[in-house]
C-alpha cells in the first residue's frame, strides 16, 4: 500500500484467532482500506498506521454476538465484513448482514450448511456426483454399535455438526470405533454430536483445496496441507491444526479437483437455492482410485490461510469484493511461486485443555522479510502478551523452496518462548518425505551405496593391527600394538561437531567435518600425552545422501590416515522426524593410548612456567551457535576482502590437530607440564582445566591478535560482540596451549618453528595465587 486511496473505507473482520490475524494483515496491505477492526481479535491485531500498511484495532464483541456484530457494522460503514469462524456463519451472520445492507464475505445460513451438517454434505455430494468415502449416518448409539461391530471392521467417525475441527476420530481397531461413537453420543460435542456419520477408511495423503466464490464460479487457491495430529508423527488426538504449508506438492492436477469437486459443489448449491459466497474449502483424500472430498468446510482454513495469504498477490479486498458483488470471474489472481509453512506453537495442556495467562516472550521483533508471526491465543495484560488459548500463535516461514520456508519458520518460532511451549518438530515431513520404510525416509540402498564408495578409503587407514573394520557388527583392533609399552593407558574420547554442520550442509562443504571430528577428538586425547589408535564416526541425518555422506568419511580418513590413526569403523542413521530436513549431524569416538609415565595431567605446572600458544586454523569446532547469528542472511560465498576469501571459506576452515607441534616438543627434549585443548569456554574456561589449585595464568592477547585468523575481529565487530564475551565463545586464534619450564621456552619456541608446524606465541605464564582454588577463575586476559 503506497498510499491510500480518497475511497478508502474501514473493514470488519470477525473472529479471534489465527486466520483472523492473516486476513486483518492482508487487508491492511490494500490502498482501499483507512483501517482494519477486528472483533473481537487477539493481542497481535492491533497496530499503528504505517507506510504501506492501514491501522488496525479490536472491538470487545464477541463473534457470537450476532446483534453486536451488526450494530458494530452499522456505525462502521464498512466496505465489507469478512468472517472468519464457521459458527457465526452456520448461525446466520451472513444473512443478518445481507438484509441489513451490509456486504459480507461469507456464506448465508443455508449455504454453511455445507460444513455445519455433515450428513447434508454427505448426501449432497452423493447428490451431484462429487466423489466422495462412503457412509451412513446415526442418530441412536446401540444401532451404530451394532452395525459397527456387524462390519468387524473399524471406520471413521463423525460428529455431524461444528465441533471446531475436533469431532472426527480416526480409529484404528473396531474397539476404538466404538470408543468414538461413546465419546460424541455421550455428549462431548453437545448437540453437535446428536447425529454421527460412520465413514469408510479412506487411505492416501489429505489435501485441502480452497477456493473463492461468487456464487457461480471459483477462483482457487494453491493446494495446502494441514497437520491434524498433536504429536509428530501424526499421532495423539485431533487439534485445530498444528502447522501446515503450500503448494502442497502432492496434488498434481488442481484443475482436476476444480473440475470434479469444487465447480459441481457451487453449481450444485445455487441449483439448490443455496448460492455460496465465500471461500469453500474441499478436505481430500488422494485415494488409489483418485481424489475423494472428506468434508467440505465453509470459510477460510486455520491454519491454512497463514500459509495461502502470504502467497496471495492481489488485493485481498478485491478479490473479497468481486466475490460479494459477483463479478468474481473478471479478476485474474496472481500467486507468487514461493511455498510458505506455518507452525503453530500450542499451550501445556492443548488439546484437552488451555493455559492461560502465561507470560510470551520474543515478539518483540514478529515479522522479518521472509517470517510472520500470526497471533491466535494470545492477550495484551497490562502491556505484557499472554496466552489466551490453546492455539497460542504461529510463525509462517516464506522461502522458494519448501525446506527454506520451513527452516525459517522453526528459527524464528524458536525465538519465541513460553512455559511449556508445544510444537510440532515435524511440520512438512509429508512433502519433505515419504512413507514405506523407503518412503518414511530409510534408505537401505542409500546406506549400502555409502558403505561401497567409502570402503576402499577408510582401508588405506588400516595397518595389520586392524582385524576387523569396515563392513563387521564390531571393529577389531589388536592389541599387541600395546605390547611395547611398560604401563599402557587407554584414553578415548567423544565429541560432535556441532552446529558447524549447519553452515557445511547449506554450502554443501560436508567434506571438513570429517577433518574437524577427528582432530578434536585427536586433540582431546593429545593434552594427556596420547597417541590414537583407532577412531569410530556416527553421521545421522533425517535423509542419506550418499555423496555428502562420503564425502565427509573421506575427510575423516584423510585426518586420520594424516595422524597414523586408524578410521576402525563407523555407523551412518536416517532419522526422519528426529532431524530436520537437510540437517546431519556427525559424532566420533577416538581411542588412543599413553604410557603411564608419559602421562600430562598437569600436576608439575608451578608458578614461572611459560605459556605457548599454538596458533588454530579459525572457529575450529566451537562459538558457531552464536556466529550463526552474526551472519544470519549474510551471502556465505560472497568475497570478503578482510577475510581474503568468503565467509564459508573462513568459517569452514578445517580444525587442526596439533600432533606434529607436541611430538617436535618430545623430540627437542622439552619437558610438557600441561597441553590445553581450547574449545567451548576458550581460554578462561578450557585453561583452568590443567592448572593446580594456588596458580592462575596471565595471557597477553596482544601478543597473538595481529596474527590470529581475521575471521575472530571480523566476528567481533559484526556481532557487536564485547572482547570478553569472545574470548569465551571463540579461541579467538589460539587452539592449544602449551606449558614448558620457562628455562626450556627458548628450547620450545625454536622447535616449534620449524616448516609446517602451527604458528606460535609466548603469550603469558604460571604465577602465583594462592587463593584460587583448582578450576575456578584461574585465566587473566590482558590487552
Amino acid at each position: 500500500m503506497s498510499s491510500v486511496s480518497s475511497d478508502a473505507r474501514p473493514v470488519l473482520v470477525v473472529g479471534s484467532g489465527g486466520r483472523e490475524h492473516a486476513l486483518a494483515r492482508s487487508f491492511a496491505r490494500s490502498p482501499r482500506v483507512s483501517e482494519v477492526v477486528v472483533a473481537p481479535g487477539n493481542g497481535g491485531t492491533t497496530w499503528d498506521a504505517a507506510p504501506g500498511r492501514a491501522p488496525a484495532r479490536n472491538v470487545a464483541t464477541s463473534a457470537s454476538d450476532l446483534d453486536g456484530i451488526v450494530a458494530l457494522a452499522h456505525e462502521l460503514a464498512p466496505s465489507v465484513v469478512v468472517v472468519g469462524p464457521e459458527a457465526p456463519l452456520a448461525d446466520g451472520l451472513a444473512d443478518r448482514l445481507s438484509h441489513a445492507g451490509i456486504p459480507c464475505f461469507g456464506p448465508s445460513a443455508a449455504a454453511a450448511e455445507l460444513e455445519a451438517s455433515k450428513a447434508y454434505a454427505k448426501a449432497f455430494m452423493v447428490r451431484h456426483g462429487i466423489p466422495t468415502g462412503g457412509a451412513k449416518e446415526f442418530v441412536d448409539a446401540h444401532i451404530a454399535a451394532e452395525w459397527v461391530t456387524a462390519q468387524g471392521r473399524p471406520y471413521v467417525v463423525k460428529a455431524s455438526g461444528l465441533a471446531a475441527g475436533k469431532g472426527v476420530f480416526v480409529p484404528q481397531s473396531v474397539d476404538d470405533t466404538h470408543a468414538a461413537l461413546d465419546t460424541i453420543f455421550g455428549g462431548r460435542f453437545g448437540s453437535a454430536g446428536s447425529t454421527v456419520l460412520v465413514e469408510e477408511m479412506l487411505e492416501g495423503e489429505e489435501v485441502s483445496v480452497l477456493a473463492f466464490s461468487d456464487g457461480k464460479t471459483v477462483a482457487v487457491m494453491p493446494p495446502a496441507q494441514d497437520h491434524k495430529r498433536i504429536g509428530e508423527g501424526d499421532v495423539g488426538p485431533n487439534t485445530g491444526g498444528m502447522g501446515a504449508y503450500a503448494p502442497a506438492p502432492a496434488l498434481k492436477d488442481v484443475q482436476a479437483i476444480v473440475d470434479t469437486v469444487l465447480q459441481p459443489a457451487i453449481s450444485g448449491m445455487a441449483a439448490e437455492g443455496r448460492p455460496f459466497v465465500g471461500v469453500l474449502y474441499a478436505g481430500l483424500m488422494l485415494t488409489a482410485d483418485g481424489p475423494k472430498v472428506l468434508e467440505f468446510n465453509c470459510r477460510f482454513g486455520d491454519p491454512e490461510t497463514q500459509v495461502l495469504l502470504p502467497l496471495l498477490e492481489t488485493d485481498l479486498l478485491d478479490v473479497v469484493l468481486a466475490c460479494t458483488s459477483g463479478t468474481l470471474s473478471d479478476l485474474e489472481l496472481a500467486w507468487s511461486t514461493d511455498s510458505a509453512l506455518t507452525v503453530v506453537a500450542a499451550s501445556p495442556g492443548y488439546p484437552a485443555s488451555s493455559t492461560k495467562g502465561l507470560a510470551i516472550t520474543g515478539t518483540d521483533s514478529e515479522d522479518t522479510d521472509h517470517t510472520v508471526v500470526f497471533h491466535a491465543g494470545t492477550r495484551s495484560v497490562d502491556g505484557t502478551l499472554q496466552t489466551a488459548g490453546g492455539r497460542v500463535l504461529a510463525v509462517t516461514g516464506l522461502g522458494s523452496d519448501l525446506r527454506t520456508a520451513r527452516n525459517r519458520a522453526y528459527s524464528h518460532l524458536d525465538t519465541i518462548d513460553f512455559e511449556g511451549k508445544q510444537v510440532r518438530r515435524d511440520i512438512g515431513h509429508r512433502a519433505l518425505s515419504g512413507l514405506t520404510y523407503a518412503q518414511a525416509g530409510v534408505s537401505l540402498e542409500a546406506g549400502a551405496e555409502v558403505v561401497r564408495s567409502i570402503k576402499d578409503v577408510v582401508k588405506e587407514t588400516h595397518g595389520p593391527e586392524v582385524l576387523a573394520g569396515v563392513g563387521a557388527f564390531g571393529g577389531m583392533f589388536s592389541a599387541m600394538a600395546l605390547k611395547d609399552m611398560d604401563h599402557p593407558v587407554l584414553v578415548s574420547s567423544t565429541d560432535g561437531v556441532g552446529t558447524k554442520t549447519r553452515i557445511a550442509t547449506k554450502v554443501d562443504r560436508v567434506g571438513g567435518l570429517g577433518h574437524d571430528l577427528v582432530n578434536h577428538c585427536i586433540n582431546d586425547i593429545l593434552v594427556q600425552g596420547a597417541r590414537p589408535l583407532f577412531f569410530l564416526d556416527y553421521v545421522a541425518s533425517s535423509k542419506l545422501l550418499p555423496g555428502q555422506v562420503a564425502d565427509f568419511v573421506r575427510g575423516a580418513a584423510d585426518a586420520c590416515k594424516a595422524s597414523g590413526c586408524a578410521l576402525l569403523g563407523g555407523e551412518t542413521a536416517e532419522m526422519p522426524g528426529v532431524y530436520m530436513p537437510g540437517e546431519l549431524d556427525v559424532v566420533g569416538t577416538i581411542v588412543g593410548t599413553v604410557d603411564l609415565g608419559k602421562v600430562i595431567d598437569g600436576s608439575k605446572v608451578s608458578d614461572g612456567d611459560v605459556l605457548i600458544g599454538l596458533r588454530s586454523t579459525g572457529l575450529h569446532t566451537n562459538g558457531y551457535s552464536l556466529a550463526r547469528r552474526i551472519i544470519d542472511g549474510l551471502d556465505l560465498t560472497a568475497h570478503r576482502p578482510a577475510l581474503d576469501g568468503s565467509l564459508a571459506d573462513a568459517l569452514l576452515e578445517p580444525h587442526r590437530t596439533y600432533l606434529a607441534e607436541v611430538q617436535a616438543l618430545r623430540d627437542a627434549g622439552v619437558p610438557i607440564h600441561a597441553l590445553a585443548h581450547i574449545t567451548g569456554g576458550g581460554l578462561p574456561e578450557n585453561l583452568p582445566r590443567v592448572l593446580p589449585a594456588g596458580l592462575k595464568a596471565r595471557i597477553d592477547t596482544q601478543v597473538f591478535k595481529a596474527d590470529a585468523p581475521p575471521i575472530f575481529d571480523w566476528l567481533v565487530e559484526a556481532g557487536g560482540v564485547a572482547r570478553p564475551e569472545a574470548f569465551r565463545a571463540f579461541n579467538m586464534g589460539v587452539g592449544m596451549v602449551v606449558v614448558v619450564p620457562a628455562e626450556h621456552a627458548a628450547a620450545a619456541m625454536d622447535a616449534l618453528s620449524a616448516d609446517g608446524l602451527a604458528v606460535s606465541w609466548r603469550m603469558g605464564a604460571i604465577e602465583s595465587a594462592p587463593d584460587v582454588e583448582k578450576g575456578a577463575a584461574q585465566v587473566e586476559l590482558l590487552g
